[in-house]
């Protein structure tokens, strides 16, 4: 049986800790102390329920693609329909337990980063919920790719700011994000969307999102009888998949796979496979697998999907890899966007270009395998928000709009 926690200084194995600066550890320390301290507690744990399903909609359904299922001739296609979190993506689960978590230690700001703009949102509207102000940092090249979330952030109350440093992504603005939270520590609570940074964020954002892995595992069992011989989720920084993952861990029969970005190609600069192609290495305070240029940092970056385009990955991913227990592969921007049509074309659900990698992964595995074989995959988030992209990378010529059904 494989579990998998991290220790008292927050290492999965060998990746994680707190590689920050001297003064940053007493504050970690303080939250990671409050967050034990809430996270078992009744009162906590009826308010963060109570949110989830009264404001989230939880739990999320599990949806058998029966069109795509027959289409591919292979396994059954399960989808754990994240999508139809209030607001449209998984992030909700983590926004609202962090500042239930915030609001008991006393903070009255909210400081956050975003690359597609989903964590952003979710921030921008659970503080609002609230009653506390809130700081969005944002590339600012995603600030162009994501206008309506952008604006949505906006709409909630929340400013957001480009971040324009280096490559004027999702890195810059988790390093913009950091800065400013440091300046004003006492007041304000960072509140980091992914299974990434120094403890005890990584193992914060997995409990805040293991609902995801708990309904899931529930919810096959009830429709199939048993188990799913494959579990499928997309990874940037890591949440959606480990929290889906999380469900699954202990039951060695269930393989665990998370598909990372391979962009444009697999050269310096086209990609963001961080797990697949990089190796350790040290970034935003924490110990995992990186891309890294040539002198050692962080290396440039790129996916078509902006929640993705992150050099590094979640320690609990990076120890899941060396234990053998899941399993990272990799898909193509071309690849993401096929499955986007397929999947909203054969079922009417218009996913997310994220959740759209981990799909691709899935057609490509559901053919080879047998009709009494399940595959389950974290349909993340919805793809509102890629519309706009996608019908303009339509419009120029990078990719066709297929009529699948012909």
């Amino acid at each position: 049986m494989t579990t998998t926690t991290c220790d008292a200084r927050g290492f999965f194995g060998e990746y994680g800790g707190q590689y920050v600066p001297e003064p940053i550890i007493p504050i970690l320390n303080t939250l990671a102390e409050a967050f034990e301290k809430y996270r078992n507690d009744p009162d906590f744990i009826e308010e963060l329920h109570y949110y989830l399903s009264n404001y989230s909609g939880r739990e999320t359904p599990l949806y058998h693609c029966a069109n795509l299922s027959e289409k591919m001739g292979g396994a059954k296609i399960y989808l754990k329909r994240e999508d139809l979190n209030h607001l449209g993506a998984h992030k909700v689960n983590n926004t609202i337990g962090q500042i239930l978590l915030a609001k008991r230690m006393g903070k009255k700001k909210i400081i956050a980063e975003t690359g597609a703009g989903q964590h952003g949102v979710a921030t921008a509207a659970t503080a609002a919920l609230m009653g506390m102000e809130c700081t969005i940092h944002m590339g600012a090249v995603d600030v162009e790719r994501q206008k309506l979330n952008v604006f949505r952030m906006q709409m909630l109350g929340a400013n957001v700011v480009p971040a324009e440093s280096g490559q004027r992504t999702l890195k810059e603005a988790v390093d913009e994000a950091l800065d400013a939270w440091v300046k004003d520590a006492e007041n304000t609570f960072y509140l980091l969307g992914s299974a990434v940074g120094p403890h005890p964020y990584p193992f914060m954002v997995r409990e805040f999102q293991s609902v995801v892995g708990r309904e899931a595992r529930k919810q096959v069992l009830k429709a199939e009888g048993k188990l799913p011989d494959c579990c499928i989720a997309c990874v940037g920084g890591g949440s959606n998949a480990i929290g889906i993952f999380s469900g699954f861990v202990e039951d060695e029969g269930v393989k665990l796979v998370g598909v990372e970005p391979s962009g444009r190609g697999l050269e310096y600069g086209e990609h963001a496979a961080s797990i697949c192609l990089g190796e350790p290495g040290v970034m935003h305070g924490f110990n995992s697998y990186m891309l890294k240029d040539e002198a050692g940092e962080p290396a440039e970056v790129y996916s078509i999907s902006a929640g993705l385009d992150y050099p590094s990955v979640g320690p609990e991913h990076a120890h899941l890899k060396d234990l053998g227990r899941a399993e990272y592969v990799h898909a193509s921007d071309k690849e993401a966007v096929d499955a986007f049509f397929e999947l909203s074309q054969m079922e009417g659900i218009i996913p997310a270009l994220e959740s759209s990698h981990a799909l691709a992964h899935a057609l490509r595995i559901a053919p080879n395998m047998e009709k009494d074989q399940i595959i389950i995959v974290n349909l993340s988030g919805r793809g509102d928000k890629d519309v706009a992209q996608i019908e303009r990378m339509v419009s120029e010529g990078c990719f066709e709009l297929p009529h699948l059904r012909k």
